[in-house]
C-alpha cells in the first residue's frame, strides 16, 4: 500500500457501506473485506478503533472499493445458511425402558432350568450363542439369538446402562419400530461378518454388536441431516467419537471381548443410518400404524429365531 500518501488522502470505509461516518468493523468483517480489496488490487490499511476496526483506502479508490464490497456482500448474503432446525424427538422413553426390562427378564429366565420343546432343561447359551462354525453351516438364528444372551449380570448391566443411552436416543429420533428393527439388522449383519472371519470354534453372546450398530446409525443420521450446512457438519463427528471411545473402553480389552463383532456392528450401522435418514427426509417418520408394524416385525424376528433354535438347534 502507498504509505507515502498523506493521511487526508485515506478515506474510511463505513461498516454498512452507507454514506455515513459509522466506520467500526468487527475483526471478522475487517479480514473479509481486506481480502476482497486485496483481490481487486485496491490499497488498504486497517486501524484499531476502540472495540472495533477501521478500514481505510485511498480517496480516489473509495468509490471502487465500496462498489466491490457491495457486490461481495450481495453475492454472499445469507451465507453460510443457518443450521437446520433440530428434528423434534418423540417421547417414547417408557416403551424403550420396558423393552430393556424385558431383556433383563429374559436373562433371568435363562438362569432357571426350564423344560421346553424337548430340551430337558433348555441350555439357552448352547442353543443361541454366535457359534461361528454352526452359523456358517446354516444355523442362521444364532445371528439373532446371540444378541439376547449375556454371560453374567455385569455383562447385562453394562449393555443396559450404556446401550440404553444410544438406543433410547435412536428410538426417540426414528420411533421405536424402525429403531429396533435397524438394531436387529445391524447386530445380525455384524455377527454374520464376524462369524465368516473368525475361527469356526469362535463363540460369542451379547447385545454389544447391536449397541455399536446404534452408535453407527446415529452417526450416519447426523452426517446426512447436516450435510448441507458447513457449520453443522462437525456434529456428526460426536457419535463417531463416542463409538471410538466405546471401542477403546469396552470393545477392545479383555479376553472375552469380541472386538470384531463390535466393530462390524458399528460399520453396518453407518449405511443403515444413511438409508433411514434419507427415507425420513423423503417420506417422514412412519405413522403409528407403520411404527406398530415394524415393532411387531422386530418381535417376530427375535421370537422366530428362538423358535428355530428350540426346534432345530443343537
Amino acid at each position: 500500500m502507498p504509505l507515502e500518501q498523506n493521511p487526508e488522502e485515506w478515506q474510511p470505509l463505513p461498516s454498512r457501506l452507507e454514506e455515513s461516518p459509522a466506520i467500526t468493523l468487527s475483526k471478522r468483517q475487517m479480514r473479509n473485506w481486506s481480502l476482497v480489496l486485496e483481490s481487486r488490487h485496491i490499497p488498504w490499511r486497517a486501524e484499531r478503533r476502540g472495540f472495533g476496526w477501521q478500514l481505510l483506502v485511498p480517496a480516489d479508490t473509495l468509490a471502487q472499493a465500496s462498489r466491490e464490497l457491495r457486490l461481495y456482500e450481495s453475492e454472499n448474503r445469507g451465507w453460510p445458511p443457518p443450521p437446520p432446525q433440530d428434528t423434534p424427538l418423540i417421547d417414547n422413553r417408557t416403551t424403550t425402558i420396558w423393552v430393556l426390562i424385558a431383556i433383563a427378564i429374559f436373562y433371568n429366565l435363562t438362569l432357571h432350568k426350564i423344560t421346553l420343546a424337548g430340551h430337558h432343561p433348555v441350555d439357552w447359551s448352547a442353543l443361541g450363542n454366535a457359534h461361528a462354525g454352526k452359523i456358517m453351516a446354516g444355523q442362521w438364528w444364532r445371528l439373532i439369538t446371540a444378541l439376547t444372551l449375556h454371560t453374567d449380570w455385569q455383562h447385562l448391566l453394562g449393555n443396559l446402562l450404556i446401550g440404553g443411552v444410544f438406543i433410547s436416543r435412536l428410538c426417540r429420533d426414528l420411533r421405536s419400530g424402525p429403531a429396533w428393527l435397524l438394531l436387529i439388522i445391524s447386530g445380525l449383519l455384524g455377527n454374520l461378518l464376524n462369524a465368516w472371519l473368525q475361527n469356526p470354534a469362535h463363540r460369542a453372546v451379547g447385545a454389544s454388536t447391536a449397541i455399536f450398530g446404534a452408535v453407527g446409525i446415529l452417526a450416519a443420521i447426523s452426517m446426512v441431516r447436516y450435510r448441507h450446512n458447513l457449520r453443522s457438519r462437525r456434529r456428526w463427528t460426536v457419535p463417531i467419537a463416542a463409538a471410538l471411545g466405546l471401542l477403546a473402553m469396552l470393545g477392545a480389552g479383555g479376553e472375552n471381548t469380541d472386538l470384531g463383532a463390535h466393530l462390524f456392528g458399528f460399520l453396518f450401522g453407518l449405511p443403515l443410518g444413511v438409508g433411514a435418514e434419507l427415507m425420513v427426509e423423503r417420506w417422514g417418520r412412519p405413522d403409528r400404524r407403520m411404527n406398530a408394524l415394524l415393532a411387531t416385525a422386530s418381535i417376530v424376528i427375535v421370537t422366530g429365531a428362538w423358535w428355530a433354535a428350540l426346534m432345530w438347534g443343537g
